[in-house]
């Protein structure tokens, strides 16, 4: 699995990637409940960044896949959510175990990615694509 992960990194095919650097567990995490878990909150916003089928889970890496109808539906799900909705989400959650430093600064630094997020998968929903995600810890 790790091969496969590494040749696609390795392409790199900009189009086709949404590098969500740090940022991608707080959004997970305003998207779900709070926790940082496979499987948490409701679908399909729960799918966007920890979602679909765990292909490989380790203590250095986080691979997960998910199909095109999945796709379709959190693009759908995500064209909904604003910088505004994401600041409230921010703020009425509790982050157990975040590894961030919250505070306005880490929230300006997560509500940036957020266009790039909603973009990259209305582009993999309108040309029928799966996703895989891909972390490492």
């Amino acid at each position: 699995m790790m091969g496969v992960v590494e040749e696609v990194e390795e392409a790199w095919d900009e189009p086709r990637v949404c590098e969500l650097d740090k940022a991608w567990d707080a959004l997970h995490r305003c998207l779900t409940d709070g926790r940082l878990q496979f499987g948490n909150g409701e679908f399909p916003l729960s799918h966007a960044i920890l979602g679909g089928r765990p292909l490989l889970e380790g203590e250095d890496y986080v691979v997960c896949h998910l199909e095109p109808v999945e796709v379709r539906a959190v693009a759908e799900a995500l064209a909904g959510v604003d910088e505004a909705w994401l600041r409230r989400r921010y703020a009425e959650l509790e982050f157990e175990d975040y590894e961030g430093f919250r505070g306005e600064d880490d929230l300006a630094y997560t509500v940036c990615f957020l266009p790039d997020l909603r973009e990259f998968y209305r582009r993999a929903a309108e040309q029928g694509q799966a996703v895989v995600f891909t972390v490492d810890q």
